[in-house]
């Protein structure tokens, strides 16, 4: 039987010796200090707090989410930029063309269109918005209105009371850029409703004038 270790503790050591010896190595009875502990402990608690909260606000608090959110807000600043806008073909079409409106079409349309439209509008549980059949426009000025009167008793969600109405223009302008990608082969819903004209061009919308 391994007699226990009497070997002494040197000068500058702390503690107590716990009586295990592994091959002539004796082991320090030296326990974390107490505020280690309850910062350790203090962590998994915050940890199981955290995790329960980001799991009911479904990703909206999270880093890349809150940013979107502060992007948002800061363009709203530089709405007035565009003065009056209004939810017209010739407003469209030149929003479309304006990469930075067009990314904050994007942006408003990453916050509340992608659980049913899916992230590159390609559909999900709604009509994919990137080939060239629709269900609910036959004109590019009928996106603000699907976009603020909804359809199909509530399927699409009416968004005139949640959006402010030049959010509703950039949304309609960058979901109607959407068109021609064709996502359907990489796993998008396949085409649905009927095919229609394009878009007409810029020079189009002065017809008549």
């Amino acid at each position: 039987m391994m007699e226990q270790s009497t070997q002494q503790l040197p000068n500058n050591a702390t503690g107590e010796l716990t009586g295990h010896e592994y091959d002539g190595i004796c082991e320090y009875d030296n326990p974390t200090p107490s505020w280690w502990t309850w910062l350790f402990l203090g962590s998994i608690a915050f940890s199981a707090v955290y995790l329960f909260f980001d799991l009911l606000s479904v990703g909206t608090f999270s880093p890349v989410s809150l940013y979107k959110q502060d992007y948002i807000e800061s363009m709203k600043l530089q709405y007035g930029q565009l003065g009056d806008v209004k939810p017209d073909t010739a407003t469209l079409l030149k929003l479309m063309k304006d990469d930075k409106w067009n990314r904050v079409g994007q942006s408003i349309f990453a916050t509340n269109c992608t659980s049913c439209h899916g992230p590159d509008g390609s559909g999900l549980s709604a009509p994919n918005l990137t080939d060239d059949y629709y269900i609910n426009v036959r004109k590019l000025d009928d996106f603000p209105d699907v976009i603020t009167n909804g359809r199909k008793n509530g399927a699409m969600p009416a968004w005139g009371t949640r959006l402010q109405p030049v959010e509703i223009v950039l949304a309609a302008s960058y979901v109607a850029s959407l068109r021609g990608q064709n996502l359907a082969s990489k796993g998008g819903r396949p085409k649905e409703g009927d095919l229609i004209s394009p878009w007409p061009t810029g020079a189009d919308t002065t017809k008549g004038k």
